[in-house]
């Protein structure tokens, strides 16, 4: 696929995702304002070409968790709503801002925080962080996550290596309906 149709995709969807889901989103702010008192979660991550930018997603866990991949996170400091926000993946919901900005895609490698240096080494080594990240993609709904970083980098290759119009939709169509279960957790 072109960049140039991947970005069309990308923007078209984001901005009527976000039209239509702006009064869920309302919704979903003012109970995470009762869960946490501070609804929207703001990270630092690694963008296109290793650029930082402002990853933006509903709060899961407590205000205070340190910041590390969720596979390092504990469970317990998963709030209640989190767990429905994960499951559901409602918690991405937000990051279709950073897609219309330009920052994220729909379908890409998943972004990674600054301090995961060794798959930041794999991701490089592949060429992974030419393209734009993603809120989902192969490895995302192949249950591969950051915890094993050689794993979803060469997946993360493949994807990007053989990405079809068709798999695009799939992967997104995949993530909506249940396929994956997000980034693992450390349980107690």
């Amino acid at each position: 696929m072109t960049i140039l149709l991947i970005r069309l995709l990308d923007f078209l969807c984001a901005f009527f995702g976000l039209l239509f889901a702006f009064p869920f989103l309302l919704v979903l702010t003012v109970i995470g304002y009762f869960d946490t008192g501070s609804p929207i979660f703001i990270q630092e991550r690694v963008g296109r070409f290793k650029k930082p930018f402002k990853l933006i997603k509903f709060r899961t866990m407590t205000v205070g968790t340190a910041s590390v991949a969720s596979h390092l996170a504990s469970s317990s400091s998963i709030t209640k709503l989190g767990h429905f926000l994960r499951k559901t993946k409602l918690d991405e919901l937000p990051q279709l801002w950073n897609v219309l900005t330009g920052e994220m895609s729909l379908v890409g490698p998943r972004p990674n925080l600054f301090n995961q240096e060794e798959l930041i080494t794999e991701r490089d080594s592949r060429g992974v962080y030419n393209v734009r990240p993603g809120i989902t993609g192969l490895a995302q709904v192949n249950k591969i996550d950051m915890s094993t970083p050689v794993l979803l980098a060469k997946t993360d290759e493949e994807m990007i290596a053989s990405l079809t119009i068709s798999d695009y939709f799939k992967y997104i169509l995949q993530t909506v309906t249940g396929a994956g279960s997000g980034d693992r957790v450390t349980k107690d």
